[in-house]
């Protein structure tokens, strides 16, 4: 007896809108059953997760701050997935922009902001330089793909530790605060080089308004240009759109390039927005998580902002868990990772019939 996978030749909507709800059901049940194996109430575990940071405004602030970055890099990644392209290293393309971005922020540190350096084109700076860092770093693995044949799942998530080692490298020597204590840290971003808060003395800033245009610009990209109809054909017919006369290579390139920009553009408003200065960690593997957020997200620009704010309350809610029930934080990042696999299973479930089928003996 084995296992035949049929393809829908026509699947229903309704079960590609069910599909993620039940995959978040099923992670949940055995997200439950871990917390019950470490000790713990599963009941309690769900209300710290997943209800007490819908119940206060500071929790509010920083669900939002927090789905931000993912909500971009996953809009980003649906550029390369729709593709059939596999970008798996937005994490290094989100340090890369950051960097490149924050360079900018410490080479004007101190200047006076009414002098000929200094004004208000130093942020919008920050963020074009941010965009750039992050597709340059993202054109590596797609140019040695178009070029070379090299597997840009290798060569993109290699390049994330290249990131970080080189991150971790600037903020110890020539970017290290001389008068941090020894820190390994940068000095603090003037504020023509911060993004502005939404609301005096909270930590909701400009850049969550920048995310939702960008979600906006493209579900506009996907729906209505040539470009996301072209992404659309490759993807899912590669030889009709060679018949066609769309360019593989050229579509690689762009992908990869918008892909990282979107990552890149993430990783500046993180630094200039949540942080304010430059240290050797800048995500908590927001590039990862953002995986998940696309695939949850059915690859749609609206579905990610509503799987961005889920996966973001994980994030919130962990930080909770550690304080209220001294959960550790692995146990938020098995759950991201029991999500993810539910959401392929479930995936599976909406693109094939599963079929048990037994060996006719003769």
């Amino acid at each position: 007896m084995h296992i035949e996978l049929q393809p829908r030749l026509d699947p229903p909507r309704w079960l590609g809108v069910a599909a993620p709800v039940a995959a978040f059901a099923v992670a949940l049940l055995i997200g439950g059953l871990i917390v019950a194996l470490l000790g713990k109430s599963p009941l309690d575990a769900f209300r710290v997760y997943f209800v007490d940071p819908l119940t206060q405004d500071w929790s509010l602030e920083a669900l939002a701050v927090k789905a931000s970055p993912l909500v971009l890099i996953a809009v980003g990644l649906c550029f390369c997935f729709r593709a059939n392209l596999w970008n798996i290293g937005a994490e290094g393309q989100f340090i890369a922009g950051g960097a490149l971005g924050g360079a900018l922020a410490l080479a004007t540190h101190g200047v006076p902001h009414d002098g000929p350096l200094g004004g208000s084109w130093i942020l919008p700076a920050m963020l074009a330089l941010g965009v750039v860092g992050g597709a340059l770093y993202a054109l590596i693995p797609a140019v040695l793909l178009v070029t070379l044949g090299v597997s840009e799942i290798l060569t993109s998530l290699m390049l994330v530790y290249v990131a970080r080692l080189a991150l971790d490298y600037l903020v110890r020597g020539p970017w290290r605060d001389p008068q941090g204590f020894n820190f390994p840290v940068s000095v603090n971003f003037d504020p023509d080089a911060t993004l502005p808060s939404l609301v005096e003395g909270a930590s909701l800033h400009a850049g969550v308004l920048v995310t939702l245009a960008v979600v906006v610009l493209a579900a506009v990209v996907f729906g209505r240009t040539m470009l996301g109809y072209e992404i659309r054909i490759v993807g899912a017919a590669p030889r009709a759109a060679r018949f066609a006369g769309f360019s593989e290579r050229k579509l690689a390139l762009a992908a990869f390039a918008l892909s990282g920009g979107l990552a890149g553009l993430a990783g500046i408003m993180e630094v200039s927005g949540q942080i304010g200065q430059l240290q050797p960690s800048i995500s908590p593997g927001y590039g990862f998580t953002a995986i998940i957020v696309a695939f949850l997200g059915r690859l749609q620009p609206v579905g990610i902002l509503v799987a961005g704010l889920v996966l973001a309350l994980t994030y919130v809610g962990g930080e909770g868990a550690q304080i209220a029930l001294k959960l550790p934080l692995d146990v938020t990042t098995a759950f991201q990772g029991i999500l993810l696999i539910c959401v392929l299973g479930a995936d599976v479930v909406t693109r094939y019939r599963v079929r048990l089928v037994g060996r006719v003996l003769a």
